[in-house]
């Protein structure tokens, strides 16, 4: 396992990576330890694994980074074959939210920008609204990654998830708030401390952010975790017009087909689009119609003993 991290390492992958590979492959083997053996008893524990009733996200994070280890021990001599060749990813739908505007306004009134955490969450919920940031590259910002006079924030390529750096476009209104929170900043905090961080100076974690989002669902009422805001922001972006390709270089997914995935319009969306977009209303303009007029012949018996 540590030379098949080291390799991995070697090949650039980022420590939440290599994190990733030695927990599946160690749950694995350990629900199965009976596996190292090879041949058919690898071959069973890998169908008794994937067998298991699991969401397809979990499903195909597990068959991506085993079949990356097996494939390596393979290389090396270690395994004969591959067992999990053949098998094929679940589809995985995705959870998609997309939050109304008057329940992103009523949580825009919650943070108390009195406080210092008040004023971070404030401006941490606009960043994340405004430009669909992941979390944890928004907890990576420091205070030379933000360009308050561009409007511009730079993800750098060692916080980015993919590995590649880009620029985000922010609002007024979110380099607003971000102004007035790093002018909150203690005097003593050197330009290494993340713009968004404790009141302490020490980094946000997804833990406190997730715990300070579900205060402010239990005073809305409405569930919201921390990847919702990313949705409602990849949503509402396209609902506004937004072009997909702009809308995978500012989620920085790799490619166009993530992104497709990722902010999967919703059925109402779809037939809102056609009948606006349907070339058919152009060819074949509607026409007001009149509702058919009585008929002669539509009268009962009695009228027609009044015409006589």
């Amino acid at each position: 396992m540590e030379q098949f991290l080291c390799w991995k390492q070697a090949q650039g992958r980022r420590s939440r990576t290599l994190t990733d590979y030695r927990k599946v492959v160690g749950l694995f083997f350990r629900r199965h330890p009976e596996a190292w053996q090879g041949g058919g008893k690898l071959r069973a524990a890998v169908y008794s694994f994937f067998g298991e009733s699991i969401k397809p996200a979990t499903y195909n994070l597990r068959l991506a980074y085993l079949r990356q280890f097996f494939a390596w021990c393979v290389r090396e001599g270690i395994f004969a074959e591959n067992p999990l060749e053949g098998l094929k990813k679940r589809r995985d739908e995705g959870r998609v939210v997309s939050l109304d505007a008057e329940t992103l306004q009523r949580l825009l009134t919650l943070p108390d920008r009195r406080t210092f955490a008040g004023l971070r969450d404030y401006a941490l919920l606009l960043l994340t609204l405004d430009t669909g940031i992941r979390p944890k590259e928004a907890f990576s910002l420091l205070p030379g990654d933000v360009n308050l006079r561009s409007l511009e924030v730079y993800v750098r390529a060692e916080s980015a998830k993919t590995g590649a750096a880009r620029t985000l476009y922010v609002s007024p209104v979110t380099a607003e708030a971000v102004r007035k929170l790093l002018a909150a900043r203690h005097p003593a905090w050197k330009a290494a401390v993340p713009v968004f961080c404790t009141e302490n100076g020490t980094p946000l974690s997804a833990s406190t952010w997730g715990d300070r989002l579900e205060m402010y669902s239990r005073r809305l009422g409405v569930k919201i975790r921390p990847y919702d805001l990313r949705h409602t922001f990849a949503l509402t972006f396209l609902r506004n017009g937004g072009h997909a390709l702009a809308l995978q270089r500012m989620l920085g997914h790799v490619d166009l087909s993530m992104t497709k995935r990722y902010v999967a319009l919703t059925q109402q969306d779809i037939r809102e689009q056609h009948a606006l977009a349907s070339p058919l209303n152009a060819l074949l303009p509607r026409r007001e119609r009149v509702r058919k007029l009585p008929q002669p012949h539509d009268h009962g018996p009695g009228d027609k003993k009044r015409r006589r």
